[in-house]
């Protein structure tokens, strides 16, 4: 995945340049990013397009709505694509934390059935930290049909009308 410093240290600047590499599409106020990790597969991410933004408040009005509909839109393919590939999809969870990383982004969590009975119903932040450090679950080539299934499905969402868009059926 690159040189893991130099791109983490300033993901939306990265993705800006092209050197994220867990970028799977530019939307419309955010990049839509396959996570680091994937314990749970198919967990990604919407990152803000502007630097420097640190909350969703910190965007006009009109620009967090835009922001909002990416995410529905990143949410959309997970769960889409999730379901797909393994019945024992079960949901998805959306989270604007903020708490650790001084920047604007959105957690797209998928949720399984096969996930341990005193975690499936919680936050999945109550999984042990060393989740976020295995290398088994570590973002990599045993991802790329995962990835390349959710940037197809981010890519075919970004393209679609949105209803409301479209006149009134007759």
């Amino acid at each position: 995945m690159g040189d893991r410093q130099d791109w983490r240290a300033d993901r939306i600047t990265a993705a800006f340049e092209g050197r994220n590499p867990g970028v799977m599409a530019e939307l419309d106020a955010s990049y839509a990013v396959i996570g680091d990790v994937q314990f749970l597969p198919g967990y990604s991410l919407a990152l803000t397009k502007r630097p420097g933004v640190e909350r969703l408040t910190d965007l006009p009005r009109a620009e967090r709505l835009r922001y909002l509909a990416d995410v529905e839109l990143v949410a959309e393919a997970v769960e889409t694509v999730c379901r797909r590939l393994d019945p024992a999809f079960r949901r998805v969870n959306i989270e604007i934390l903020g708490n650790t990383d001084p920047f604007l982004h959105c957690h797209i969590w998928p949720r399984y059935e096969w996930e341990p009975p005193e975690i499936v119903g919680k936050p999945v932040w109550l999984y042990d930290a060393a989740r976020w450090q295995d290398p088994v679950t570590a973002l990599g080539p045993q991802h790329d049909d995962l990835r390349a299934a959710l940037t197809a499905e981010v890519l075919r969402l970004k393209v679609m009308p949105d209803p409301s868009d479209l006149p009134p059926s007759a």
